[in-house]
């Protein structure tokens, strides 16, 4: 991997058109980077890592929309179907990075199981390739440059620095001018705790449906129990006060302190 022109992939969970990933890819792209851009074509938030098996994906290229450097397809299928797609039946070698994003709205905490946009960037992890999940920490600003070019500073730092394994760093830009970003801090994980409900409603023709309504009602800075230090800042405390957060993450989801449990008090004959 050199730092002169690198191969990204590029996918999102908001769509082909969102202006979040034409920001990110063009950014990229006018910086001399090889950009391939494949997305799902229309929004496909909170859908986690889900996989279409029960009936086919549609692509088709998309012209007019991304940097002249840029190569962008749409794909018909989840954000993890749009990378896996592009891994194996668009592109001809494995790309340096993936990246997803530049999402609306932040994935911090709890957020990222859900995450459609990390589930992307997780999905070339689970490939062996370092992959960044990249999100502005808004739903009404669309200022994306920001986030955009910390993307570009990052992806510059991984090739000079590069991790010793592949890595997910997941990203979250605060929604702020560049001017009053406080700077970068590493972190890790916190919780954010949801006031759902489901509202009834009906249809036209007088049929009830259901609609998940929810919003954040706590953002826990602790977690119950963590292998890091306590001092290590979690996503959710730093970019409340205007930090762009790193948290790496794994797929690996083995709970330590519960095989611990299980190791010290065996329920089961060996």
């Amino acid at each position: 991997m050199t730092t002169e022109s690198l191969h990204l992939l590029i996918s999102n969970d908001d769509g082909i058109s969102a202006l979040g990933v034409r920001t990110l890819a063009n950014t990229l792209a006018g910086a001399g980077h090889r950009v391939t851009v494949v997305c799902p074509d229309g929004e496909r938030s909170a859908t986690g890592h889900g996989l279409t098996l029960h009936h086919p994906i549609r692509a088709e290229r998309v012209e007019g929309i991304f940097h002249p450097n840029a190569v962008a397809w749409s794909c018909s299928g989840t954000p993890a179907d749009s990378v896996k797609f592009a891994l194996s039946g668009v592109l001809k070698e494995r790309p340096d990075l993936v990246l997803a994003g530049i999402n609306h709205g932040s994935n911090l905490g709890t957020d990222i199981l859900y995450s459609g946009t990390v589930s992307a960037a997780m999905e070339g992890l689970i490939e062996g390739i370092p992959s960044i999940a990249i999100s502005l920490a808004s739903f009404t600003v669309v200022d994306f440059q920001p986030a955009a070019d910390f993307a570009l500073s990052l992806v510059t730092k991984i090739a000079r620095h590069p991790f010793p394994v592949p890595t997910l760093l997941n990203v979250n830009v605060p929604a702020v001018s560049a001017s009053a970003i406080r700077g970068v801090r590493i972190t890790r994980q916190g919780l954010r705790r949801y006031e759902e409900t489901f509202e009834k409603r009906l249809d036209p023709r007088g049929k009830s449906y259901y609609w998940l309504v929810g919003e954040v009602v706590e953002d826990i800075e602790q977690p119950d129990y963590t292998h890091l230090p306590s001092e290590v800042p979690t996503d959710v405390r730093a970019i409340r006060e205007n930090f762009i957060t790193i948290t790496p993450l794994q797929y690996n989801l083995t709970d330590a302190r519960g095989f611990q449990h299980l190791q010290e008090n065996p329920w089961f004959d060996p």
